[in-house]
């Protein structure tokens, strides 16, 4: 047979693998279940308006439940051991009461988060979506889109909680023990960076336990409560501060720790889990496991 020929049978012909679809054609990515994509759990679609209202409505919703819950428990803590200050903040510090606001600022915070995980991550802190806009788990617009939705449900917990209970406000952040402005910073800052760091290392990691993520984060909250309530009151989230100040009309001169420390926390806890990035531990880990 002519070369020709040949050339015309496979021209009439062509290979099998050109007649049949690729991979990609026959299993289009968009037609696969939701369940197949791998996606962060802060992760809800582009910058879209649709996508900016659902992750504003979940972190309004999530934070105004974690906030509201948790001053209601802080006012009861205080007003049971009645230390009040001219101020109406407490001045003093009891095993009893620390223990109790910890428990309800970080019980209320796991339920909380356990709930919007799925709607907008759960962030519920403006410190913690910094911290995710910079490991690139969210955008900086979905960023500042969680910033406003968290403050504005702080003002609004802090409102509520003011017209549900009796007497005076008693959940705001103030400077105790004579603990200092600077002391009242670092303290702020370090306690954030445990917060943060805990969310990026059990929520922003892929782990098989990510499902648990709210635990250890609820469990972190309540560890900085048994460490800073005495010394600061425990902001850690500057839509609480700030909550609780519009709640009671009580601004301290040194009310910016509560929102410089928390940021500067943030930056921290990025800059640890960063490292670790860089480092590529994960890798090395599992080349242990393996071994």
């Amino acid at each position: 047979m002519s070369t020709s020929s040949v050339k015309d049978l496979e021209s009439q012909n062509p290979p099998i693998e050109a007649v049949l679809p690729s991979a990609d054609d026959a299993f289009p990515q968009a037609d696969l279940p939701k369940q197949m994509h791998k996606k962060s759990r802060f992760d809800i679609g582009p910058d879209t308006w649709h996508n900016h209202f659902i992750a504003a409505y979940g972190e309004f919703v999530g934070t105004f439940m974690f906030l509201l819950f948790a001053y209601i428990i802080c006012n009861v803590a205080n007003h049971a051991l009645e230390l009040k200050s001219s101020a109406n903040t407490p001045t003093t510090s009891h095993p009893s009461q620390v223990i109790m606001i910890a428990i309800g600022f970080g019980f209320s915070l796991m339920f909380s988060v356990w709930c919007f995980a799925g709607v907008s991550g759960g962030a519920l802190n403006p410190a913690v979506s910094l911290s995710l806009a910079l490991s690139r788990a969210i955008t900086p617009t979905r960023c500042g889109v969680m910033w406003v939705s968290q403050i504005v449900a702080g003002m609004a917990a802090g409102g509520a909680a003011q017209a549900l209970t009796p007497g005076p406000v008693l959940f705001t952040n103030a400077l105790g023990l004579t603990c200092s402005r600077t002391r009242g910073l670092f303290l702020e800052m370090f306690g954030t960076t445990g917060l943060c760091l805990t969310v990026l290392m059990t929520a922003v990691e892929k782990r098989e336990t990510n499902f648990l993520a709210a635990l250890p984060i609820g469990v972190a909250l309540f560890i900085d409560h048994m460490a800073l309530t005495a010394y600061t009151g425990t902001g850690v989230n500057p839509a609480r501060s700030f909550g609780a100040a519009v709640a009671a009309h009580y601004f301290p001169g040194y009310h910016w720790i509560y929102w410089i420390g928390p940021l500067l926390g943030a930056f921290l806890a990025w800059s640890v889990w960063q490292i670790l990035q860089w480092l590529d531990y994960q890798k090395w880990v599992e080349a242990e496991k393996a071994d």
